[in-house]
């Protein structure tokens, strides 16, 4: 399995998509916004994932993308494998070396390794999973927030107030004011 840029974007996407749907569709307009990615490389991984059946598509007024199965038995695996069109077999072929050389002989047991324990981590991490860490991490953002938000709302009520900036007078502020004062000289 290879983690590429493409599952990389397509966990995003169903991170995002779990986190808003509770139950009702998302429109991947929203999560390309939101994300900053393409929409139509969205519509593109989103027909991977609805081929591989990870999320369902509901089409017109207020139609999204929903997840297929409860977020507890998504795991990323299973979103990268689907998001990409030409799944690696386990033994990927940029790290493959000649098995009869001997460097290739010493590493092809520490690839074969490392492929088997990437995959199984990511087995193991659902997409449930990282919705709590983006809950907790979102929380203890919005308290850090809410703190210096307070902080700053004092600061501003110590400071003097600004004085409004007005036009000067018989100063046009506008071009049709400009056009009424040009017409009386």
């Amino acid at each position: 399995m290879r983690l590429t840029t493409r599952g990389k974007m397509a966990v995003t996407a169903i991170t995002d998509l779990a986190l808003r749907s509770h139950g009702h569709p998302v429109a991947l307009p929203s999560i390309s916004a939101r994300q900053g990615i393409s929409l139509s490389y969205l519509e593109d991984i989103f027909s991977a994932l609805r081929r591989a059946g990870l999320v369902r598509s509901i089409r017109g007024p207020g139609g999204g993308y929903t997840l297929a199965r409860p977020a507890s038995e998504v795991s990323v695996a299973d979103i990268v494998k689907a998001s990409d069109r030409m799944m690696a077999d386990d033994k990927d072929d940029t790290t493959k070396l000649r098995e009869d050389s001997p460097s290739g002989v010493m590493t092809a047991e520490l690839w074969t390794n490392f492929h088997s324990r990437v995959l199984d981590y990511l087995q193991s991490v659902t997409v449930a999973d990282l919705i709590s860490k983006q809950g907790a991490s979102n929380s203890g953002a919005a308290q850090v927030h809410s703190g210096s938000m307070t902080h700053s709302v004092q600061r501003l009520k110590s400071r003097p107030a600004a004085r409004t900036q007005f036009p000067a007078r018989n100063v046009p502020n506008s071009v049709f004011a400009l056009a009424a004062a040009g017409m009386r000289s």
